[in-house]
């Protein structure tokens, strides 16, 4: 039993003093093997970094009254990985919160839930270790309660911080213009160099618009503070303070009065062909510029509510604007949509005539119609109009005499490479006239997105026909020589889709077929040939000026290139589209107009593929002797140009020159300038120009107009930003048109 009792002893002796050698080698390593390492560590952890959000500078319109700007506003937000530590990952302390915003806990564990490919929208696309903002515009009361019972909702806080302001009705006529904010992803801050701090300001950036296309200088440079904490962390001192620099403002050349005119008479036009029995339900496009390329005003129908943003999107909002049962209002249809011209566009066609060598003073044959290729052309119904030079044509808008004048440059312009086999062969004579006034080509518009249209040249048919003869719509596959319509038109395109035929020749002359624009595109080529052949990239920004008033940049529209047409030739086209509203197809449209006082010049389009009504188009310019500005419309689907487009321009024009018992916008065609930061810091307007609060209320948002994804009054706007979506813009058949009518 002694025996017994005394191994367990010694056993126990054993046990003790290894547990204390285990001991003794772990205190050493820890003091003398790793101590410089953990001194370093315990030091580190006294000192925190605090990051001091800039304020967003603001977008202002050319007065320098604000289209949208920041506001301080008390934002509650969560911190999920406090949360996640919590026994139920926080699920409890969310539901206090949602009972506390009065929201219901299942939106707001929707809205702090991660974004990924199977979580669907609303989510939080940003970095989840971030505090995510789930309220804004709080009351008082409601931030303190959370600030002060800290063992409630220890996860929360409640902030002061800048929430982006949409001015109205402004900043919804340019919805598209001005683009939106989202919360910053992990690989763009990665990317940026950006730190992470909770704050709208810094970690929302631009994703479309003059938002994106500026980001960086609107962001502004976030402060800092360097702090020493003790253990407790208690906050003993301020070891170092960068201040943050606020973002610069960004005038922009809009001017809003134009613009919200222009926002009018585009709704104006489409809710009337509407009423008229057309479907344009398409949208529409107008643009205004001066014809040294700033953009004036840009709108596109329909619009939304930009506020829709501000917080958050719920999945409804997002699908109305995305949508195409809806317009897709989130699209700029001035950049990104893409039209048939119709007769706007025979002014290339001159320019390509004169250049292979047609007299401007000829005579040319207008006959009721014309035979090419086995088929007839006509002239939408018209008579013979006999013989006519080619400032009548443009006039009365003969679509035979281009007809004819596009089949003789077709049959000596190198027939040998009609059948293109490579992507290399030779641009023809009209087409390469159509580039070099900018068709088919991007405008370098200061915003992030924009199509090239289509000018159908030969290397355009070449990967036209690659692309879907045997693969794409697989017209080889699909057709039948004695199918229906459809499987015919296939037949045809898998067997001759890659030969450039008379038929396409002719009809690209007047606009139609291929032939596909964006309203800016048709805008910057109509003020290329009104201020004598330079072709501008357009702007919108007009200049970056610092919180402290200091101008960092004057933004001017870059010279992109010249038409390659004599003076000459542009003074005759200038006449005779003068001639088109006065005594032309236009002059319905500008019955009684006062051009003693103010001369337009323009041209109408009207551009149909079979099966839908036809595209309105009117281009114009202003004053006919000295243009300074250009004004375009575009409507799908609606009529004909100077039944829909062309009355809708004419209020454009009385709004900027004040004609007709209307306020002149820009009194004498002149611009205004530059406006400037006065010491207290408010932006003064230029001269001239009075501020937003004394401007007329005639521009006013017309009843009918629509605008989506407006937040129900006294809904709290909640939900998520959407991250990483791209703006799709409206395809263009890539059928030719089977029918036409004359603009």
């Amino acid at each position: 039993m002694i025996r017994a009792s005394r191994w367990r002893l010694i056993i126990l002796h054993l046990l003790v003093a290894a547990l204390l050698a285990v001991l003794a080698v772990r205190v050493w390593y820890l003091q003398v093997r790793t101590g410089a390492g953990y001194a370093a560590a315990a030091t580190a952890e006294r000192v925190r970094q605090v990051i001091e959000p800039p304020v967003r500078g603001p977008i202002t319109d050319d007065t320098g009254a604000p289209i949208v700007d920041s506001r301080p506003a008390l934002v509650v937000s969560v911190s999920m990985p406090t949360l996640w530590k919590q026994s139920d990952a926080g699920r409890s302390e969310l539901r206090r919160l949602a009972r506390l915003l009065r929201m219901s806990p299942r939106t707001i564990r929707r809205e702090v839930r991660p974004c990924t490919a199977r979580v669907g929208r609303p989510c939080w696309p940003g970095s989840p270790y971030q505090p995510i903002p789930v309220a804004q515009h709080v009351p008082v009361r409601i931030a303190l309660q959370v600030l002060e019972d800290r063992r409630t909702y220890s996860g929360v806080t409640a902030a002061v911080q800048p929430v982006t302001f949409y001015h109205q009705p402004i900043s919804t006529d340019l919805a598209q213009v001005v683009g939106y904010l989202q919360p910053i992803t992990a690989s763009e801050l990665k990317r940026q160099g950006l730190p992470v701090t909770g704050f709208s300001s810094v970690d929302l950036v631009g994703q479309a618009g003059l938002e994106q296309q500026y980001d960086r200088q609107l962001r502004g440079m976030p402060g800092s503070q360097t702090l020493s904490v003790n253990a407790a962390g208690q906050v003993t001192g301020l070891l170092r303070q960068v201040r943050p620099h606020p973002g610069d403002y960004l005038v922009t050349s809009i001017n809003p009065v134009v613009q919200r005119e222009t926002q009018a008479a585009l709704a104006a036009a489409i809710s009337g062909s509407q009423a008229a029995g057309s479907a344009a339900r398409g949208g529409g496009a107008a643009v205004v510029m001066s014809t040294s390329g700033r953009v004036i005003a840009m709108a596109s129908y329909p619009t939304y509510n930009p506020e829709v943003w501000t917080g958050g999107i719920s999945r409804w909002q997002f699908r109305r604007l995305f949508g195409t049962s809806h317009g897709e209002p989130i699209l700029n249809r001035v950049t990104q949509g893409q039209y048939a011209p119709g007769s706007t566009w025979k002014v290339t066609s001159v320019a390509a005539a004169v250049a292979a060598g047609y007299s401007l003073y000829g005579t040319y044959d207008c006959p009721a119609a014309v035979r090419i290729g086995g088929r007839s052309y006509v002239n939408d119904g018209s008579p013979s109009l006999g013989p006519m030079s080619l400032a009548t044509a443009l006039v009365v808008s003969c679509d035979t005499v281009f007809y004819d004048l596009a089949y003789a440059i077709w049959q000596r312009d190198h027939p040998g490479a009609n059948v293109v086999t490579s992507p290399h062969a030779r641009m023809q004579q009209m087409q390469k006239m159509e580039v070099a006034w900018g068709f088919g080509r991007y405008t370098g518009v200061d915003l992030p997105a924009e199509n090239p249209g289509s000018v159908p040249t030969r290397e355009w048919l070449y990967y036209l026909w690659k692309g879907n003869a045997h693969a794409g719509l697989n017209w080889c596959k699909y057709g039948r020589a004695n199918g229906s319509y459809v499987q015919q038109i296939e037949y045809d395109d898998c067997k001759f889709g890659n030969v450039w035929t008379a038929g396409q020749a002719v009809i690209s002359a007047i606009g139609q077929g291929y032939v596909s624009v964006t309203p800016l595109q048709l805008a910057r080529a109509y003020a290329a040939l009104a201020n004598g052949g330079t072709l501008y990239s357009p702007r919108i920004g007009e200049a970056l000026i610092r919180p402290d008033g200091r101008v960092v940049r004057r933004i001017s529209p870059p010279v992109a290139g010249h038409l390659p047409v004599s003076e000459a030739a542009l003074g005759y086209i200038r006449s005779a589209l003068a001639g088109v509203v006065s005594r032309g197809t236009a002059a319905g449209a500008f019955g009684g107009f006062p051009f003693g006082k103010v001369c337009v010049a323009g041209k109408t389009g009207t551009a149909q593929v079979a099966g839908s009504l036809a595209t309105s188009v009117f281009a114009s310019f202003a004053p006919c002797d000295h243009p300074k500005f250009v004004a375009v419309m575009m409507v799908p689907r609606s009529g004909y140009g100077a039944d829909v487009s062309a009355p809708a321009i004419r209020r454009i024009w009385d709004t900027i020159f004040g004609l007709e018992g209307r306020k002149a916008a820009l009194p004498g065609g002149v611009l205004p300038g530059l406006p400037h930061l006065n010491p207290a810091g408010q932006m003064v307007p230029p001269a001239g120009f009075p501020p937003a609060s004394a401007r007329p209320a005639s521009a006013r948002r017309p009843s009918g107009t629509p605008v989506s994804g407006t937040p129900a009054s006294g809904t709290p706007v909640s939900g998520t930003p959407v991250s990483g979506t791209a703006v799709s813009a409206t395809p263009v058949s890539a059928r030719p048109a089977r029918h036409r009518r004359h603009g």
